[in-house]
């Protein structure tokens, strides 16, 4: 994975080098419902940051643009898949709220229908300049343009978004943390 790619990368760049504070990077993964691809990359984004050591310096959620799983748990069929990878998706699904433009420095939308809506919701440009596309850290699964919802497909769908996910949250991490080391 060439990091500078996703660095030359204008949205990316400047979303990364608006973060407050490089002690504490504050990230939140988005869906419709918050109940399969945002909770996902929100766990997989948490084992990565376990592994690497940098989980006092991140901290993680993921919330839906619709309200309509608010404090359920995702997706049963999301949780068998990711448990089947070591993952424990215990995240009680919620809704974006106005306070989370300010409360994160990186707002990662999976589709175009959500980027679109928390562009919708963003309170200023400095809040719609933290939004960016799970896309933008696409690596192995380049082709592909988002994070597909896997939500109506069979086993097949909830697999491929869990190995989309995984790709790009290393590639995420690795970006981030290239472009703001510890002073």
């Amino acid at each position: 994975m060439n990091i500078l790619q996703y660095s030359d990368n204008p949205a990316v760049a400047q979303a990364i080098s608006a973060i407050a504070d490089p002690r504490q990077i504050r990230v939140l993964f988005v869906c419709l419902g918050n109940i399969c691809r945002s909770p996902a990359a929100d766990g997989i984004m948490h084992r990565l940051v376990e592994e690497r050591g940098g989980a006092d310096r991140w901290f993680i959620d993921s919330a839906g643009t619709g309200g309509w799983h608010v404090g359920d748990l995702p997706d049963p069929r999301m949780r068998a898949h990711a448990l089947r990878r070591g993952l424990t998706l215990d995240h009680i699904c919620r809704q974006v709220r106005p306070s989370d433009f300010d409360d994160f420095d990186l707002i990662i939308g999976m589709d175009s229908g959500n980027l679109a809506r928390l562009h919708e919701m963003a309170p200023s440009i400095e809040a719609e300049q933290k939004i960016l596309p799970m896309a933008a850290f696409f690596g192995d699964y380049s082709a592909f343009d988002h994070v597909p919802d896997p939500y109506y497909d069979g086993a097949q769908g909830f697999e491929t978004v869990l190995d989309i996910l995984e790709d790009a949250t290393v590639n995420l991490y690795d970006t981030v943390t290239a472009n703001l080391p510890l002073t």
